[in-house]
């Protein structure tokens, strides 16, 4: 069965990555998003299985996103993973208390990321 993972990234050449890596697995579809705005447009109009998305984006940041995305409560189950390069306590203690279940810091390697989409995805 397709899973379908909304990436919410500002970097071009991050979304490429974790779209290349991901696209290895023919069971999961990615779908992209450069902002929060962007990826709450998106839910709203498909089926998301996991939300990956970074802290620090124009017009809404991560942090905003995923609050936003929690008061739903379709999406109340929803895994939501941060890839941030903000690697301090207190940006992983406010990205994990905003609701999401795993926080990576970047550079990640792309095994990683795979090993965390899998937790919740397979």
């Amino acid at each position: 069965m397709n899973k379908n993972i909304l990436i919410a990234e500002d970097s071009a050449s991050i979304r490429k990555f974790i779209n290349l890596a991901l696209s290895m697995n023919k069971d999961y579809t990615v779908i992209q998003a450069v902002d929060g705005f962007e990826a709450l447009e998106k839910m709203s109009m498909q089926n998301i299985d996991l939300l990956v998305t970074d802290l620090n984006m124009p017009n809404m940041d991560g942090l905003t996103l995923i609050k936003n995305v929690r008061k739903d409560k379709e999406f109340l189950e929803l895994p939501i993973i941060i890839l941030s390069s903000l690697a301090k306590d207190e940006y992983i203690e406010a990205g994990m208390a905003s609701g999401a279940n795993s926080y990576l810091v970047k550079p990640f390697n792309k095994k990683k990321l795979l090993y965390e989409i899998s937790k919740y995805l397979d």
